[in-house]
């Protein structure tokens, strides 16, 4: 006999209160560490390409086109396939391809390019003739990007940061279909395979409530930092 609607996804006897403690424990610790490591490559490799774009000499304009490739390729790749094709390095550094830890190489990698663009977009908005201001009084390069670059495009690093954070949380759902555990291992492995459909819809309405928050957040800071 079918089950109704209700029936099927509002069984309230499927839920494991531990279970879905544990997957969200696993997601925030996937995104909170990966993000940690994405926001410092990120910024990194985005005023490499910012600076390398703003050069005239050839051997930093074939630099910026060597890290723009690297970067697109890594951001091309689907998730799914980056995260099978890194299996070998991520059994060499971390000993294993199963669990949270496991994921975050292909985490790290995925997101810090496209962050990395971000951050390049962030500082090309920065008024150059505040830039040129402060070199004319000059400001060393260290300190054009801690008090010009990074003061003046805090709102927009702010909102790249929380377009990367989100898209990473889809990321790390993805991930736990391969055994790398938190809300999507859940959903897939306790709701999708044993057809308790129940267990997929608050696994995702739990993914949509993180997503919320951290827009929130996000949005919140743009507003505290931006001086427009």
């Amino acid at each position: 006999m079918d089950k109704s609607f209700v029936e099927t996804y509002f069984d309230f006897s499927q839920i494991d209160t531990a279970a879905f403690k544990q997957a969200i424990v696993e997601t925030l610790y996937m995104t909170g560490i990966s993000i940690l490591f994405v926001g410092v490559l990120g910024l990194l490799i985005g005023l490499m390409l910012y600076y390398f774009s703003k050069s005239h000499l050839t051997v930093y304009k074939v630099l910026y086109s060597v890290v723009s490739i690297i970067s697109n390729a890594f951001r091309s790749i689907p998730f799914i396939i980056l995260i099978i094709l890194l299996f070998p390095m991520t059994k060499a550094l971390i000993g294993t391809t199963l669990g949270s830890t496991a994921a975050l190489p292909a985490l790290i990698i995925s997101a810090a390019p496209f962050f990395a663009r971000l951050v390049e977009i962030a500082f090309r908005e920065v008024d150059s003739g505040v830039i040129e201001a402060s070199e004319a009084m000059g400001a060393s390069r260290f300190q054009i990007i801690t008090k010009v670059l990074i003061p003046e495009s805090l709102p927009a690093l702010i909102s790249g940061i929380t377009v990367t954070t989100i898209t990473m949380i889809g990321f790390t759902a993805m991930a736990g279909v391969i055994g790398a555990g938190g809300l999507g291992a859940l959903a897939y492995q306790a709701g999708f395979l044993r057809q308790r459909y129940t267990v997929i819809l608050f696994a995702t309405l739990l993914i949509l409530l993180i997503v919320f928050v951290i827009q929130w957040l996000g949005d919140l800071l743009v507003r505290l930092t931006d001086k427009r």
